[in-house]
């Protein structure tokens, strides 16, 4: 069996029990970060072994833990944080297990683009993650662009070291939109700001940016106040 495993976007304390009792069962846990992983494994007592499943090593490492799988092992498959498969390789091992015909199966948990959505305050009802936008300029310009006419709340994940620069495209392109940054969920230094795209990237370029971040835009809404 390959199980699904979530895992906590910050907070350890934010994992299910059925989590902890699948990644003490499994033969091995597949892990994107091996040493990312080693914390949350040695804070709740998991003696499981691991392996790195990450973007650069993903080819090879499928076949081999396919072959396990095929041997009648059961496998874990966990992201540095929330759920695998969200922007991370996971998916392509998911899709080879299931042409296998590999039991699969999801021990569901944390989502930073769900948290984040949450948080927001934006509608909720229907809304569209878009991954991470490109590095250069001209590109995420133009990803942009396609989602102007949309109604739905967009989702982005952003490095902190983009997250200024990402917003002062969404000024321009989407026409300074109602805006929420949220950063650190669940940490210690959790942090998450709503207003106009301009507002809140005049105050990411302001300060030093650590930490997991998320974009939520909804491009129907203009220039609401900062807070």
């Amino acid at each position: 069996m390959l199980y699904i495993v979530s895992t906590p976007i910050g907070n350890l304390k934010d994992i299910t029990l059925r989590a902890i009792e699948v990644l003490k069962d499994v033969d091995l846990i597949a892990s994107e970060d091996t040493r990312h992983t080693g914390i949350l494994l040695k804070h709740y007592g998991i003696a499981t072994p691991q392996t790195s499943y990450f973007e650069h090593n993903e080819q090879k490492k499928s076949r081999y833990l396919l072959g396990l799988l095929e041997e009648g092992k059961d496998v874990a498959l966990v992201s540095d944080a929330g759920t695998p498969g969200i922007s991370d390789p996971g998916f392509r091992l998911i899709q080879l297990a299931q042409t296998e015909e590999i039991p699969v199966t999801v021990v569901p948990g944390a989502c930073a683009a769900v948290a984040a959505l949450t948080l927001s305050g934006f509608p909720s009802d229907r809304f569209c993650f878009e991954g991470f936008l490109p590095v250069k300029s001209a590109a995420r310009k133009k990803v942009l662009a396609s989602l102007a006419d949309e109604t739905r709340t967009l989702i982005f994940y952003e490095s902190p070291h983009r997250v200024a620069k990402t917003l002062r495209d969404i000024e321009e392109v989407l026409d300074n939109p109602a805006v929420v940054v949220a950063r650190e969920i669940t940490k210690r230094f959790e942090e998450v700001r709503k207003g106009s795209a301009k507002d809140l990237a005049d105050h990411f370029s302001s300060k030093k940016v650590k930490g997991e971040i998320v974009i939520l835009v909804n491009v129907k809404i203009q220039n609401p106040k900062s807070k």
